[in-house]
């Protein structure tokens, strides 16, 4: 019998024990199974007392015989199998099968599911990129739709083939297989056995304070003390790479035992100035801390997955009633991973169709991601080292009106995002904001960033794109810049004359924000107060004011959240 098979649409290569699942069958079961066109095919096999057994295919299910499963029947396979574990499941040792049980009231098994379990190889060309970065990454999607397979096929290539070390928290013996002996498909990666699922958060500490890891792999993340232990150790330096219940961040963000993966959420009253100026009510919701995993990726189908390269800013934006930055991934017949940008920054109500939509999907250009072993000839040009290499290749922008303008890719380092896509977005520049410097045509710092980080022109160098750098985070340095790096004239009484209105409703906003913190909460309750992100001007500004009342202050942070502190007299 054939146990693996190459799935030419997406070139990964598929192995299962699927012989030692049939084995442990009923026999009339078991040879209707064998004879079966799509066997290899097979999802899992139910087995209800007093019922017909039913074979379940991705697309259909199936009868498999005219008589009931009878309890002769389940025994035969309990006793096959390991032993039922605190959530009643069980598997077949160094396999991937799982096998659950349905009990009566007394405790008795009456009822089988038996899931094949399969190691597909490859699962995770399309976000190779995002997992080789160290960024803590979570995976979402329905059951079924391949989660724990990805798990596994990362904690293998990050331990083989990037050399970490990696340990697998395995709550279920899901991820590594039953037994004490852990499945092959994981590599070299190490894998740690849950007792009972209510302790899961404490191997997960375990785990960091006793093993050293560099990697930490969570499958099923689904109460608030594993949400609370994933926190500390991603605090403690460990990428995680985890999975948790929902099929989008949407769903976490309304789940307030999970919400802290993604940052929580906290009301925050604002004053009448800071409302009227936001157009919005007194009492909004906002992001409470920074999100556990840097990343996130919605695992729609098999081959369409959405990617947040940055969780913080899609939480920001989907609180704000606004279309976040996404990545729509897709696998095309070549085994290419086709990456597309659907358009930001519009309702969200609207964002259904927008997704289904061709045009809003082609507004931003398409990239290739293409990992197949073509020769070097046929091949764009390569980021990356050997032959795991990624390719980037990236095609002309529809025409827009007339003519159609390339996109130019920045990457902001350590600077306001928002600010300048501000910008960008009021001169209508054709260029895009991205989240790393793999993506980017060029990079856009401060000038001060070039001294204390020395590491940044050792990356550029090795990534072959220029850096421009600006004297401060403010709208007319990165216009002027901006202009140069496109290579057009600039627009001096356009981009000036916009500089001057926003510098000047900036400096305002600063010092009425410094004056209520003063006014209503420092001199009247005796309490320190933290005023937002400001650019170094707009603080010193608010240093020299809040000394008008002479009242001590103090700058703290790194860029670009650097911030005021005030303290009473």
């Amino acid at each position: 019998m054939r146990s693996s098979e190459v799935n030419a649409a997406c070139q990964m290569t598929i192995t299962s024990e699927l012989q030692r699942l049939l084995e442990i069958l009923p026999q009339e079961t078991q040879r209707q199974l064998l004879a079966h066109p799509h066997c290899d095919r097979l999802v899992e096999v139910v087995l209800d007392l007093g019922r017909r057994p039913e074979a379940r295919f991705p697309d259909s299910a199936e009868y498999l015989s005219e008589h009931p499963v009878t309890g002769a029947d389940l025994q035969a396979v309990i006793q096959a199998v390991g032993n039922f574990s605190a959530d009643n499941r069980a598997g077949i040792e160094q396999t991937l099968h799982r096998i659950s049980a349905i009990r009566n009231r007394n405790g008795d098994i009456i009822g089988l599911t038996l899931r094949v379990g399969r190691a597909i190889f490859g699962t995770i060309s399309m976000i190779r990129d995002l997992v080789e970065t160290g960024q803590s990454i979570l995976m979402l999607g329905r059951p079924g739709v391949g989660k724990t397979t990805a798990l596994r096929e990362i904690a293998r290539v990050l331990a083989d083939e990037l050399h970490k070390r990696v340990v697998i928290i395995d709550s279920s013996n899901e991820i590594a297989g039953d037994g004490d002996i852990p499945h092959p498909a994981i590599g070299r990666a190490r894998r740690m056995q849950v007792a009972h699922p209510e302790w899961q958060h404490q191997v997960m500490i375990e785990a960091v304070e006793n093993h050293m890891p560099e990697v930490v792999v969570i499958d099923e993340i689904g109460t608030e003390l594993e949400a609370l232990a994933a926190r500390t150790i991603a605090e403690r330096g460990v990428q995680l790479v985890g999975t948790a219940h929902g099929n989008q961040l949407e769903n976490l963000l309304k789940n307030p035992t999970l919400s802290d993966l993604v940052g929580g959420i906290q009301s925050v009253t604002l004053g009448d100035e800071e409302a009227r100026r936001r157009g919005s009510q007194k009492s909004i919701l906002e992001r409470k801390a920074p999100p556990t995993f840097a990343i996130a990726v919605e695992m729609q189908e098999r081959q369409r997955w959405i990617v947040h390269e940055n969780v913080a800013d899609t939480v920001d934006h989907l609180l704000r009633q606004r279309q976040p930055a996404l990545q729509v991934r897709t696998v095309n017949d070549q085994g290419q991973v086709i990456i597309t940008h659907p358009i930001p920054y519009t309702p969200l109500e609207k964002r259904s169709s927008q997704r289904t939509g061709a045009s809003q999907v082609l507004s931003f250009p398409q990239r290739v991601l293409d990992d197949s072993r073509a020769s070097q000839a046929s091949r764009p040009a390569v980021i990356g080292e050997g032959d795991r290499a990624f390719d980037y290749e990236t095609q002309a922008v529809p025409p827009v009106q007339e003519q159609s303008t390339a996109i130019f890719t920045l990457y902001p380092y350590q600077m306001s995002r928002n600010l300048v896509e501000q910008v960008i977005e009021q001169l209508g520049l054709p260029i895009r904001v991205v989240g790393g410097v793999e993506r980017a045509d060029a990079i856009l710092t401060l000038r001060a960033n070039l001294r204390k980080h020395t590491n940044l022109r050792r990356m550029a160098e090795g990534y072959g794109v220029p850096i421009y750098a600006v004297k401060a985070n403010t709208i007319a340095q990165i216009a002027a810049t901006l202009q140069d790096a496109l290579g057009k004239p600039k627009a001096e009484a356009e981009w000036s004359s916009l500089a001057d209105r926003d510098d000047e409703a900036e400096e305002w906003e600063a010092l009425e924000e410094a004056r209520l913190a003063v006014e209503q909460i420092v001199l009247p309750k005796g309490q320190p107060v933290e005023l937002l992100p400001r650019s170094a001007y707009m603080r010193k500004l608010q240093h020299e004011f809040v000394e008008h009342y002479h009242l001590k202050s103090s700058s703290f942070g790194t860029e670009p959240n650097r911030r005021l502190r005030i303290y009473p007299a």
